[in-house]
């Protein structure tokens, strides 16, 4: 199981939003994903091969 990704939400609700603590920590699972629609879109599922080639190339592993 991937754990949450805290970071990538609190970036969001404090970086974007400019949520305040209070604000945020009192948002529920549903509502944070709302908001992370809003602003990146509504995930379809998983890339097709071209998406996940364009993914690869500008996201390489590190070696």
């Amino acid at each position: 199981m991937t754990p949450f990704p805290w970071a990538d939400a609190m970036r969001l609700g404090f970086g974007v939003l400019h949520l305040s603590s209070r604000d945020f920590w009192g948002l529920t699972p549903r509502e944070l994903a709302a908001a992370f629609e809003g602003v990146a879109g509504r995930r379809t599922g998983a890339p097709d091969r071209d998406g996940l080639r364009t993914m690869m190339e500008r996201f390489p592993d590190g070696r």
